[in-house]
């Protein structure tokens, strides 16, 4: 992974360390400027974040696979090491992984190939396993386990049906529209004189 980038405006920057920890963004990452990132948070390639969502990486780590897409709105953050929780929990999340508009992830884990409908909340310590659709609105209590290969919805979420083959499909293709969106936005012109790479014996 290459070294971070910094996107500045004026005395504004979008992509910040905390405490000491910035965060590491991969080849070819977009991130919105209206979006913040901030902290112990990784990025792998071709990642996307898109407008007005937060990545806030400050008490726990936050990992991305690669061309996974965070859509407009999402709130991503951690589970702290505390009395309640003596370690706490990250948030990882899988490659090819799509996250709809409005979602909110907190101290989970996701597979890859997910899709996570808009609107959509999954709570601390919950894990759900590779290729699993999360329908839009539905809420993951903490500690819940999504069993790979299905579709979940509701509030608390239900096991609904097997997924089919066209939703299998659909997670690659899903991600890889988000690759290729997010590169027609990385050619604007403000995207390229915005964005700054910080060589590794600066950080």
């Amino acid at each position: 992974m290459t070294g971070p980038v910094l996107t500045e405006r004026g005395n504004n920057v979008n992509i910040r360390p905390y405490q000491g920890m910035t965060p590491r963004l991969g080849d070819r990452v977009f991130v919105d400027p209206s979006a913040v990132v901030l902290g112990n948070v990784e990025l792998a390639d071709d990642c996307s974040v898109w407008p007005l969502t937060v990545i806030r990486g400050d008490m726990h780590r936050i990992r991305i696979g690669a061309r996974t897409s965070v859509q407009d709105g999402s709130v991503l953050h951690i589970t702290h090491a505390g009395p309640f929780n003596p370690d706490g929990f990250a948030l990882i999340i899988g490659e090819d992984v799509t996250i709809g508009h409005q979602s909110m992830l907190h101290g989970c884990t996701i597979g890859n190939r997910v899709l996570v409908g808009m609107g959509a909340m999954v709570m601390d310590g919950a894990v759900v396993e590779d290729d699993v659709v999360i329908g839009a609105g539905s809420l993951v209590p903490p500690g819940k386990v999504l069993e790979s290969g299905y579709m979940y919805m509701g509030r608390p979420v239900k096991k609904i049906r097997e997924i089919t083959d066209k939703e299998q499909q659909f997670f690659t293709y899903s991600a890889a529209n988000y690759v290729a969106l997010k590169d027609t936005h990385l050619q604007e012109d403000w995207a390229s004189s915005e964005q700054i790479n910080v060589p590794e014996d600066e950080i």
